[in-house]
């Protein structure tokens, strides 16, 4: 049975490794603020995504079956559809959009951000399930409690990098046109990486 320690370094490691992504996607959220995003959107968004991940995770926990890669690469095509309205929007509507202070606690852009984080972390269902795999209570709660600090660290690590002289400028010029192609390329790579496209003609 793993000791305290080593269930902690597992869960780090674990998160680390499959998140390095997400943190580059963060930054670009963080550009968008306020025109696109709050900061409260892409926090909760955050969680909500990635608390779907560990719920699709689960069944390695439970010892039940898991869904085969090429139809978790579906879920690719979520944020192409994203990337694409953007890509689309009218340019002088896309400026004019701004957030308004006081937010619903969900809306469609926290959907968006959750939607993407369980898109772009799709791949990563299959390395939680490993993980789980074998844990008892004790250990599968304290994993989870590791990934939701590091949920918190990885948004507040993003948020100050994005927020430092030239950094927030320079994001924030490329930013709007950045995103949509950051989203249709992510949704292609895990079609692709996936081999989703093996389900069609089936």
């Amino acid at each position: 049975m793993p000791s305290l320690p080593q269930t902690l370094i597992k869960a780090a490691l674990a998160f680390v490794a499959t998140n390095l992504d997400d943190f580059v996607l963060l930054m670009v959220f963080f550009s968008q603020v306020p025109n696109r995003f709050s900061h409260r959107q892409i926090f909760w968004g955050r969680y909500l995504g990635f608390a779907a991940l560990v719920i699709l995770s689960l069944p390695g926990f439970f010892g039940g079956l898991v869904l085969p890669k090429a139809y978790v690469g579906l879920l690719g095509l979520l944020p192409i559809a994203i990337g694409l309205r953007q890509l689309f929007r009218r340019e002088d509507e896309a400026e004019g959009q701004v957030v308004p202070p006081k937010l619903p606690l969900l809306n469609a852009q926290m959907a968006a951000i959750a939607g993407i984080t369980l898109a772009n972390g799709g791949d990563n269902i299959g390395i939680y399930v490993s993980l789980f795999a074998g844990q008892t209570w004790a250990e599968l709660g304290l994993t989870l409690l590791v990934f939701g600090v590091l949920v918190a660290l990885w948004y507040w690590l993003a948020r100050g990098l994005v927020d430092q002289p030239g950094v927030r400028d320079r994001l924030t010029v490329v930013g709007h046109r950045l995103m949509p192609l950051v989203l249709i390329g992510l949704g292609l790579f895990i079609l692709v990486d996936g081999g989703t496209y093996r389900l069609i003609g089936r």
